[in-house]
């Protein structure tokens, strides 16, 4: 019998401290929820996509191009129901993956920051237009000088607004209790949506 071939031979096992492990379990449940926050978006697509007339169809079919379509409400505080929680999901998407890696800095009194900030209204505001902005700016068609613009318009203003130290997070560094936290009403709830 012949001697196997040499090959690479097999890593070491990955040796994780303890005193990393809550960190590592408490990223690995940000990141299953955030799994599931875009099944619940396909499954919201795939379902759109299934009530679209088929060929053959009676139902009403795309408008014509000469009647403009009413066009969905770009800005978050106007949408409502499932179409403010996507939003909401990939806002959270774009908060958790992109702002705070990069620009999220210590917290403190003077530069105050809440987890639950998805449950401050003027937080979404300032975030979704943020990220509105974000899109735009960073694309190949906004230049080379998009991105400078995106922050020097648009970052820098925001988070000085949101992390003030009266702010809307401001409470939240001084009273962890604090029961202002709160789910933005949406145009449905408020009687508003169209």
């Amino acid at each position: 019998m012949s001697d196997p071939m040499p090959g690479p031979a097999e890593p070491e096992p990955i040796r994780i401290p303890d005193e990393d492990l809550d960190d590592l379990v408490s990223a690995l449940h940000r990141t299953m929820a955030e799994v599931r926050q875009h099944g619940v978006i396909l499954d919201r697509l795939g379902s759109e996509a299934d009530d679209a007339p088929g060929p053959g169809s009676t139902e009403p079919g795309p408008v014509p191009a000469d009647e403009p379509e009413a066009a969905p409400p770009l800005f978050i505080l106007a949408m409502g129901g499932a179409q403010y929680a996507a939003e909401l999901a990939e806002l959270s998407f774009w908060v958790t993956h992109i702002l705070l890696p990069v620009y999220g800095r210590e917290i403190g009194s003077t530069r105050p920051w809440c987890a639950k900030w998805h449950e401050h209204p003027e937080a979404v505001a300032r975030l979704h237009a943020l990220w509105l902005a974000w899109q735009q700016l960073t694309t190949t068609e906004a230049g080379h000088a998009g991105p400078s613009t995106w922050h020097r318009d648009h970052l820098d203003h925001a988070l000085l607004q949101l992390r003030a130290p009266d702010g809307p997070f401001a409470a939240c560094t001084t009273s962890p209790s604090r029961p202002a936290h709160r789910v933005l009403a949406t145009p449905d709830q408020l009687g508003l949506a169209a």
